[in-house]
């Protein structure tokens, strides 16, 4: 009988040194996560919808070029207050309440754009829905990241991104539907209807559990718990994450009880300072890489591309309003269909090759659409080749863009920033992103009229070209890190391979004496 307890011993020590199996992605973080999501579908319905109601909306109340670019781009500048807002919002309330309140925000202005009489009214309508989709944008990302287990958070966290190419394609697909209705009619059913979107969301808030994090901020470890072990891979998983998050939050580790005193964090001016004014290195760099990310994003063109395709295909040699519509379908379609693929990729092959690959493709199919745009628009006469390059090379650049640079940029920013500094941090990075696609938006006909159609994609080539320069130099891989021992992988900045190299070199060591420690023990045993 001992002999065979000696035995079954030793056969456990052995396995100790069997290779890891890979651990099944927690359905139900899936489904937080894909819940969570939906408020992602908010602005991607607004941005696939406005791109072909803007044709009706010019003819029905008989605006300039101006006006079109200020009422295409200005949602953007519009979500700035709700991501600034969404911040405070969400570590006063929670996440998931703040999703409640991004889908009422953004109902009431999809309802007031349907009914709008107007170009002044319409704007009113603007500014509302702006302000939900800024709460949704910042929300949604940082809850995922914070309920996902680091085995799968890139995959759960890339999420958002696909349901915002989701919701672009929904609103493709409706400009297509109302399209035959009468013209004053057929724009304000396009709007009208981003309202159910936001219903869905806010009845999605009852099946959703509160982030584990904010629970530990708020003391609430019990209740953290029940959650931890509901979204971790296994009950130790889920002991470790509360741990880190624990340690994070300034909470003693021996301390267990279900609901406990917090020690005062930063708030208020105190996180501006921590982020702002007076950063640690690594904060810093967690910063410029943060916000970098966000700004690289639009100003490579995607808005351009997505708001304004009509108009891209128009120039390129479609005239029928009915056949660009039924192309920007098409790009709708590719861009999500990709954007799925990237989620299955975003775990296995890391973000930085993903990223690097992504924008180096974009760069080159940014490249060829301006030189067809430019060669259709010196000729005198109708040249397929160059249209069906345009074509292809739009389809091209969104597909690149939905397999790197659009879902990195959402799972590398919310995976980067410390516990008490994340929901600022990420809402700055809102703000950088929705300033730089206003500033696309609201510039592209503009910029098409003074350096021609090609020259403005020339230019967001360029921009593309200085992303990856930025990526490649400044931004460490995070595949696999804990959300608590991510700051230790920055405040090198390009300096960050060296960092790396050493934090591996120390993960070996500890293995090694692990290692060594068992075969110790599995002597004593024999």
């Amino acid at each position: 009988m001992a002999d065979e307890k000696l035995t079954q011993i030793a056969r456990n020590r052995i396995q100790d040194f069997d290779p890891p199996k890979k651990p099944k992605t927690n359905k139900y973080a899936i489904a937080c996560s894909f819940l969570a999501s939906l408020a992602s579908i908010l602005l991607g319905y607004d941005i696939g919808v406005m791109s072909g109601a803007i044709i009706y909306i010019k003819k029905d109340l008989h605006i300039s070029d101006i006006q079109v670019e200020i009422l295409v781009g200005i949602l953007n500048v519009y979500s700035l207050f709700g991501s600034a807002a969404a911040g405070r919002t969400s570590d006063w309330i929670g996440r998931r309440y703040t999703m409640v309140v991004a889908a009422a925000i953004f109902f009431a202005g999809a309802l007031l754009m349907g009914f709008a009489t107007n170009y002044a009214f319409l704007m009113v309508g603007r500014f509302v829905a702006g302000v939900g989709v800024g709460y949704a944008l910042m929300v949604a990302p940082v809850y995922t990241a914070e309920v996902s287990p680091a085995s799968s958070r890139g995959f759960l966290t890339s999420f958002p991104e696909v349901f915002i190419n989701g919701g672009i394609l929904l609103g493709y697909v409706s400009n297509v539907a109302f399209s035959k209705l009468a013209t004053n009619l057929s724009w304000r059913f396009m709007l009208g209807i981003g309202a159910i979107p936001s219903v869905f969301l806010a009845l999605s808030v009852l099946a959703m559990p509160e982030s584990p994090r904010w629970l530990v901020m708020q003391g609430r470890l019990g209740d953290a718990k029940k959650v931890l072990d509901k979204t971790s891979n296994s009950l130790q998983e889920a002991e470790l994450r509360l741990a880190d998050i624990k340690q994070a939050a300034g909470i003693p580790e021996n301390c267990c009880d279900d609901i406990v005193e917090v020690p005062k964090r930063p708030k208020g001016d105190s996180v501006w300072k921590e982020l702002i004014f007076s950063p640690t290195p690594a904060v810093r760099h967690i910063l410029i890489t943060g916000v970098g990310i966000h700004f690289f994003q639009q100003a490579s063109g995607i808005d351009a591309v997505v708001l304004y395709s009509p108009r891209i295909f128009e120039k390129a040699g479609i005239k029928s309003d009915h056949d660009k519509l039924l192309c920007t379908v098409a790009v709708g379609f590719v861009k999500t269909m990709f954007i799925l693929v990237a989620t299955f990729m975003l775990d296995k092959s890391g973000r930085r090759p993903l990223l690097l690959t992504s924008v180096g493709g974009m760069v080159a199919s940014l490249v060829l659409l301006a030189t067809g745009l430019t060669i259709i628009e010196n000729s005198d006469h109708k040249l397929t080749w160059a249209i069906a390059l345009c074509i292809a090379m739009v389809l091209a650049y969104v597909a690149l863009f939905s397999i790197g640079m659009g879902p990195i940029t959402w799972v590398y920013s919310s995976e980067i920033f410390p516990l008490r500094l994340r929901a600022t941090g990420c809402s700055i990075g809102v703000a950088a992103n929705r300033v730089t696609s206003g500033v696309v938006s609201m510039t592209f006909l503009s910029l098409e009229k003074a350096i021609t159609i090609g020259g403005a994609f020339f230019l967001y080539a360029g921009l593309a070209a200085a992303a990856w320069v930025f990526f490649f130099t400044l931004m460490p891989e995070t595949q696999g890190k804990t959300l608590e021992e991510m700051e230790a992988s920055f405040g090198t900045f390009w300096n960050w391979r060296k960092t790396a190299r050493e934090m591996r070199e120390m993960r070996m060591t500890e293995k090694n004496r692990n290692d060594n420690n068992g075969q110790v023990q599995m002597g004593t045993v024999n």
